[in-house]
């Protein structure tokens, strides 16, 4: 079967809330590296977080209806406007609207503006992945095979395709490990790292993944 990821949407809590930045990162490098369809919530590629909603200003229903606890059932926390820059409404809405929902706080630091400018940011990441999924079949129809790490906080599987390989590394961890994937190969080319400042011939018998860090390697 072929199957549909999601890992955020219109009725859960937002990724970066539920896990934190960092995994945020790790999240989406996972989502676009299972063999499958990746379902990608707005404001996820910039790593948007729940926006607290005044009782003023609740719209959903269920926290209507039950507004006692309305931070448990409401929903509107993770629907706020699209944050795409540092101008008034962050650029949802003309200045002086007032939106359904209000804007993030933190909407003039986190907008897709800002996050073009840095090339260390989420959505250069997002795009990223976004690139080396479209260009390799192996990350688009390739086979899935999982990889025993030995760790419980690290996930690991490959995509193949013909004679192409990727190992995908996911440190669910806020501390280093050490990893011995020697079973897979000797040496990888890391291609593509969370951080974006990782690449080169790494060894699989002794590979070292950071905190909260992911890796995409290419096998020879």
């Amino acid at each position: 079967a072929w199957p549909n990821w999601v890992l955020g949407n219109h009725d859960q809590h937002r990724v970066a809330t539920r896990i934190g930045a960092e995994q945020a990162r790790v999240a989406n490098m996972m989502l676009l590296t299972l063999r499958g369809t990746p379902t990608s919530y707005y404001g996820e590629e910039i790593g948007m977080e729940n926006v607290p909603i005044p009782p003023e200003f609740v719209q959903d229903p269920p926290a209507i209806n039950q507004p006692e606890i309305a931070h448990i059932v409401g929903r509107d926390p993770e629907r706020t406007p699209m944050q795409w820059d540092d101008s008034p409404n962050a650029g949802f809405a003309p200045e002086g609207v007032v939106t359904w929902l209000p804007v993030a706080d933190d909407f003039a630091e986190r907008n897709v503006a800002k996050q073009v400018a840095d090339p260390i940011s989420m959505l250069n990441l997002y795009k990223a992945l976004l690139a080396l999924r479209n260009s390799e079949l192996a990350l688009q129809i390739g086979n899935y095979a999982s990889v025993e790490a030995g760790i419980d906080d690290i996930f690991a599987y490959t995509r193949t395709h013909e004679d192409s390989t990727f190992l995908i590394v996911l440190n669910f961890d806020d501390a280093a490990h050490v990893v011995d994937f020697g079973k897979v190969g000797v040496t990888a080319v890391a291609v593509l790292s969370t951080t974006l400042t990782r690449q080169g011939i790494e060894s699989l018998a002794n590979l070292t993944i950071q905190p909260n860090e992911g890796i995409i390697l290419r096998l020879p």
